[in-house]
Parts: C-alpha cells; structure tokens; sequence
C-alpha cells in the first residue's frame, strides 16, 4: 500500500503564498482546496517553447496541451525545488537555472492554485540531458516557435489547460510589453 501525496495548502487570501496547512492530494482534487503548483517554461536558445500533451489518465484536464512542466507543491517542499523536481521527473532535464517570471492565483471549477511559475533555458542534451517524458504524465512534445506557440492557444483541435493557457498568455503579454518599449 502507498501512502498518498500531501499537498501544501495555501491561504488564497496571499498573493504571495502563505502555507496554512496540508491535504491529501486526492483531497485536493475533490474539494478543489487552495494550493501551489510550480509551473517551469523550457525555452531553447532559438527561443522555442517546450510545449507537451497531457496524459489521458491525468487526474486533471487529461489530454490537454501544456507549455509548463510542473505539478503541485508537497507538504514541506519549497516551491522552486518542487519546480526543479518537477522539469527533471516529466522531461528528464536537469542542472537548469529557473529564473523566477510570477506568482499568481488561478481558479476555475478544477482548479484553485497560486501558480509559481519560473523561465528555464535548456542549452541541450550535451548539457542538460535528453528530453525524456514521463510516461504517465506526458503523452507526446515539441518544440513550437511563439507564433506556433500562439495558434496551438487557440486551436480547438489541440486544447490547452487553462490555467496553462493563462500563465502562457500573461508570459507572452509581457514579452509583448518589452518588445513594445
């Protein structure tokens, strides 16, 4: 027998994250409780995006297109070292540097978590390893350029995970900002 996941439970009166307590992960799930989810987007130095289809057995939005490897945060684990955890368990990279982008709230009927989310620049297997999915969350990935990036956003055929699509869509908002000024 297995013992379950605890997941850190965040007050979502915070916006900058204050642990208040801890839940098992299929409690979160049910009850939809306030938690923190790292999000890492993997870049190259052609500027592509990382961007990857969901397993069908995910326990949230199965199937769905994502630009962020990530997961929720564990009882007791900071979320920058679950974010490194994260990238290294579902695409086999390592050693990257994660430049903190934001931390913000999302909420749907699925989903209540403060996104923590970071920029990774992977400089190739020679000096990151191989991307490697794991096999149980990540079904198939790509490298998009940022205005394949921005049709794969809107194309029904390809659903993306909202909170994925609003984190990407804030990401790029800003990059439209800087590029403006």
């Amino acid at each position: 027998m297995s013992v379950e996941e605890l997941v850190a439970i965040y007050d979502p009166d915070d916006e900058r994250g204050r642990v208040v307590g801890s839940a098992p992960r299929s409690q979160v799930r049910a009850q939809n409780l306030p938690h923190a989810a790292t999000a890492v987007l993997l870049t190259d130095d052609a500027g592509r995006v990382y961007v990857h289809r969901r397993t069908d057995t995910k326990d949230v939005y199965p199937g769905t297109w994502d630009a962020w490897a990530g997961g929720v945060v564990r009882a007791g684990e900071d979320p920058t070292e679950a974010a490194s955890r994260e990238l290294t368990e579902e695409l086999g990279v390592h050693g990257l540097t994660l430049e903190p982008l934001f931390t913000a709230w999302y909420r749907d009927d699925r989903i209540h978590e403060l996104a923590v989310a970071f920029l990774a620049r992977w400089r190739g297997a020679q000096v990151h390893g191989e991307i490697v999915h794991q096999p149980e969350e990540v079904a198939e990935g790509a490298w998009l350029d940022l205005d394949e990036v921005r049709a794969l956003m809107v194309d029904p055929a390809r659903p993306m995970i909202p909170d994925g699509r609003a984190a990407l869509q804030r990401y790029l908002d800003e990059l439209d900002v800087r590029g403006a000024s």
